[in-house]
């Protein structure tokens, strides 16, 4: 079903295209965090230099190396955001798309992430805006304790910038809509997701938040 759900994401590629023109890893070196089953390795790949994907589920990182086998450039590793399996100042872009850095409490990852860019290196976040459309309604049904504008707060005294971007998820049948649902919400929240929602397409909001690494002897705001 995730495998389902990533072909369905974003199929006019609205957040890949953001991403181009915000950070370019073209003879880049990029790491993926919670990476999964390394569906987006191949992405990067066509420009990037080298692309490390990093996942802590054993099971997805062999999905993620069967996956990109046929690619030299490509290497998976076991391992989770905090402790990245990677050396120090060793790569230009660090990527995390609703993997881990959800706001409060993922300070040591962006740490983390800092230490194996080099100067002048991104971390790129992305994650659901669930101020946004439908989609942000159900997220906030499931989770009445997440603060969309906390975490927006959070990001910014990081030093993170950020941008809205508007996707169409579209799945091949009611079936692929109704059983990815079920996935993402609990029961009743999925029941009404799918109520919702007419034919086979949703319209997501993801948030895309952007920090470079400084170079030496300067701090950006909470380093």
């Amino acid at each position: 079903m995730y495998e389902v759900e990533n072909r369905a994401q974003d199929v006019d590629g609205a957040v890949f295209a953001h991403l181009r023109t915000a950070v370019d890893w073209t003879d880049a070196d990029v790491v993926d965090v919670g990476c999964g089953a390394g569906f987006h390795l191949p992405m990067f790949a066509a420009a990037a230099r080298s692309v490390t994907g990093v996942e802590p589920h054993p099971p997805l990182v062999a999905a993620a190396r069967t996956r990109t086998a046929v690619l030299p450039q490509v290497r998976v590793l076991e391992g989770g955001a905090e402790k990245l399996p990677v050396a120090d100042a060793s790569v230009d872009l660090v990527h995390a798309r609703t993997a881990y850095f959800f706001g409060p409490g993922c300070g040591p990852g962006i740490l983390e992430a800092m230490r194996v860019l080099r100067p002048g290196g991104r971390l790129v976040v992305v994650d659901l805006d669930a101020t946004a459309h439908p989609y942000g309604a159900w997220m906030r049904a499931d989770l009445p304790q997440y603060d969309p504008a906390a975490v927006e707060t959070f990001f910014d005294a990081q030093g993170f910038a950020m941008t809205r971007i508007d996707t169409r998820w579209e799945f091949g049948d009611r079936a692929a809509l109704r059983a990815v649902l079920g996935i993402e919400f609990t029961a009743r929240t999925a029941t009404r997701a799918f109520e919702e929602t007419r034919g086979t397409a949703l319209e997501v909001r993801y948030r895309v938040h952007v920090r470079a690494k400084p170079a030496p002897g300067l701090l950006l705001p909470g380093s």
